[in-house]
């Protein structure tokens, strides 16, 4: 009986925290996610947001859907027969060449939050590059997956900075030409003893 009760004790205050409210809040300014429970952050995540053109929604939504092995039904690429990536970033209305395929991209531990729109494992290139999803790393996609559940709210706000993927890099200019200096003044030949201390003189000869 003392160890039943003594079991109660210490497993109410665990099914407790186990049971917190947990949250979902996704800052695009910071271009940070955050998990939440009680109001208290207790995961966070550097994101990849929706970019110009593709705004991720902002407002409150909730966890709509997990698939763990979620597959874009717009967005992917066009391959050929081999393989050979044709199109990087095709997206599904695009017309595909005799003999090629539209492969759709993989987004793993999906939480479909709004529409097509959701939280998932992809690359991160350091400014907002997504086409309205948010992007997380492989790691914490996996433990917001598992630790969210369908119903559990996310908050989406902020404004994503304009920033663009870094521009190629060129050559920089090379410094302006040096002026053209004078050449220097031509070595003069080598002169004769008798150029130097003067030719010599001839003497008369003595009359007879």
């Amino acid at each position: 009986m003392k160890r039943i009760f003594l079991f109660c004790l210490l497993a109410g205050p665990l099914a407790a925290r186990a049971d917190a409210p947990l949250a979902i809040d996704i800052d695009l300014a910071a271009q940070k996610a955050f998990l939440l429970q009680e109001g208290k952050i207790v995961y966070e995540t550097p994101i990849s947001s929706g970019r110009p053109g593709h705004p991720t929604p902002t407002g409150e939504f909730q966890v709509l859907e997990k698939d763990e092995n979620h597959l874009s039904t717009l967005y992917g690429k066009i391959v050929d027969a081999s393989g050979k990536t044709l199109v990087p970033n095709a997206d599904s209305a695009m017309p595909v060449p005799a003999g090629a395929r539209f492969v759709q991209a993989p987004m793993r531990h999906f939480l479909r939050f709004d529409g097509a729109t959701g939280l998932h494992e992809g690359y991160l290139p350091g400014y907002p590059a997504s086409h309205g999803c948010i992007r997380l790393p492989a790691a914490k996609a996996a433990l917001f997956f598992d630790i969210a559940q369908v119903g559990t709210p996310v908050h989406v706000h902020g404004t994503p900075p304009n920033t663009a993927p870094p521009a190629p890099k060129t050559q920089t200019a090379s410094a302006a030409p040096r002026p053209a200096q004078p050449a220097p003044p031509a070595t003069p030949a080598p002169r004769k003893w008798f150029q130097i201390f003067g030719a010599p003189r001839k003497t008369a000869s003595a009359s007879i």
